[in-house]
């Protein structure tokens, strides 16, 4: 039995998509919805569907031969060397071959899928890095390879989608240039893809890789050639409602100007010699918001 999933942006549109690509009449398949297709404020998910089918009810189809080293295809000596580094990293996953047409397609499982996405996807971008390397391997054209668990790719796609949109629309209502967190050229693409036909703004990419970024740019920008706030750092500096210098102190101030806690942005005590130390609220490391890459060469991780 061959039993694959596909999408589409409606459950018909799935099944149609399946049947055409497995070249199955509808009624010697087995079909399972998975997901329906339906729509969001922003963006859309799409529906996912699994067709079963009988290895004998296939017809014969011509393919493009598949580039081979040995007796294995790149596909499958990619799988072969993703299995092998589990065992060694000692994570219990299945990894599964899902297609080899266009481009190669990696499924893996786990009883924990953290361990293989890893913080915003930074552990799936290695691996798929890795099985890129293996499948390539003695090629004369590149091929591309995807290494998904669980659809983390799409749903990653589709909150990079919905975030854009809201800093598009941020950046206008601000009319000023908003820096985003670095990020790899994959997700660079998808953002630069979902603004590209929205109005009143522009993108570009600055920066050297590992920490290229992009910078959302209104038409309506008050100032051309101030620096770009960073996403989530936009409020420092500047004044409160209340006329009040927010880098005045740490935290938010109450009327009679003492610290009502938050962090202080003024941790260390300049005034007290060698020994200085932590002066009221809580020293605050800035962390990245969103936006994963490689290469991050953070000791400390």
């Amino acid at each position: 039995m061959a039993v694959m999933e596909f999408t589409g942006k409606t459950v018909e549109e799935a099944i149609e998509n399946g049947l055409k690509e497995l070249n199955v009449a509808r009624e010697n398949a087995e079909i399972r919805v998975l997901e329906e297709g339906k729509k969001k404020l922003f963006g859309s998910v799409k529906a996912r569907v699994e067709i079963t089918v009988a290895d004998e009810t296939k017809e014969e189809v011509a393919q493009e031969p598949i580039a081979k080293t040995g007796k294995q295809t790149d596909g499958e000596r990619a799988v072969e060397f993703l299995d092998g580094l589990f065992k060694v990293l000692k994570i219990d996953a299945t990894t599964t071959l899902v297609s080899e047409k266009e481009k190669i397609e990696i499924n893996v499982s786990a009883e924990n899928n953290n361990e293989i996405i890893g913080k915003r996807g930074a552990t799936i971008d290695a691996i798929q890095t890795l099985a890129s390397a293996v499948a390539n391997t003695g090629r004369d054209k590149y091929v591309r390879v995807v290494v998904d668990c669980e659809n983390y790719r799409e749903k990653r796609e589709e909150t990079l989608k919905r975030l854009a949109e809201n800093l598009a629309q941020k950046a206008i209502r601000l009319q000023k240039k908003l820096r985003l967190e670095a990020m790899n050229p994959y997700e660079r693409r998808i953002i630069h893809s979902a603004l590209s036909e929205y109005e009143g703004i522009k993108t570009q990419s600055e920066g050297k890789e590992p920490q290229r970024y992009i910078v959302i740019i209104p038409d309506n920008v008050a100032d051309a050639d101030a620096p770009a706030i960073s996403v989530g750092n936009e409020r420092r500096g500047g004044k409160d409602r209340r006329g009040n210098d927010r880098n005045s102190r740490g935290g938010r101030n109450n009327r009679n100007g003492s610290n009502r806690g938050g962090f202080n942005k003024k941790p260390y005590n300049r005034n007290s010699g060698g020994n200085s130390k932590p002066t009221g609220g809580t020293a605050m490391k800035d962390f990245d918001f969103f936006g994963t890459f490689l290469g991050n060469n953070n000791k400390d991780n």
